[in-house]
């Protein structure tokens, strides 16, 4: 795929499913390797999941470096850098009461896919409708109708089922990105606290992470199945 078959795949799923924001292309940039010319770095120190949600809502295109990741748990499972201590051995959520036992958020943060540390020299981000890059993985916000819909699509070509796997923690990162960028699947994900309190994923909305890879099939069958 080009990057002009890449953006009008991203024209046709916001007109076939009416989505109300715009899928999201991200690629993460191997360590040794240049950023694409003519990205600017963001301007401000945010969150992963509010890049995510700056560029849905708006068609923003940048790039991110780990400074730029106000995350720290969002930018390690991306490979940015090494997981802060507390994060990885479950000692952040457990002391926010998300579990009962130190135990129980060990093992949750143990089962979170997590791109290799210091492999990863930046995030880029832009709409996938004008992306002037190739993405590796592109993330869908919408309302579980159409998260039903694009799952549909995914299985028009060869069936089977789609995979969803989450905890409710690091939803747009880890599911979003991390997981269909290193294993190659299609990720579905309820959300997470801090991307409904920071990055206004709404009530009704559900995130999918998909390979780029798996796009060409995607959106012919969304064209097939709803058009």
């Amino acid at each position: 795929m080009d990057i002009k078959e890449i953006n009008e795949f991203g024209k046709q799923l916001t007109e076939k499913l009416n989505l109300k924001t715009k899928p999201v292309a991200v690629s993460l940039i191997p360590e040794g390797h240049d950023i694409p010319e003519g990205i600017e770095r963001i301007d401000e120190n945010t969150r992963h999941c509010q890049m995510v949600d700056n560029v849905r809502k708006t068609g923003n295109q940048f790039y991110a470096l780990a400074d730029d990741q106000m995350c720290k748990g969002g930018s390690s499972v991306m490979g940015l850098q090494e997981m802060p201590h507390k994060l990885a051995t479950g000692d952040t959520y457990y002391n926010l009461k998300r579990f009962s036992t130190i135990n129980a958020a060990r093992r949750t943060m143990e089962k979170v896919t997590k791109v290799a540390p210091g492999t990863t020299k930046a995030a880029v981000y832009g709409p996938l409708e004008s992306a002037t890059f190739i993405p590796d993985v592109v993330v869908i916000v919408t309302s579980p109708k159409q998260v039903m819909q694009l799952s549909q699509a995914l299985l028009y070509k060869f069936g089977g089922r789609v995979d969803a796997s989450f905890a409710g923690i690091q939803s747009v990162c880890a599911d979003g990105v991390a997981l269909p960028y290193k294993e190659g699947k299609i990720s579905v994900t309820v959300g997470c606290g801090g991307s409904r309190k920071f990055a206004n994923v709404a009530d009704d909305e559900m995130i999918l992470g998909i390979p780029v890879e798996r796009l060409h099939d995607l959106v012919e069958a969304v064209n097939e199945m709803f058009a």
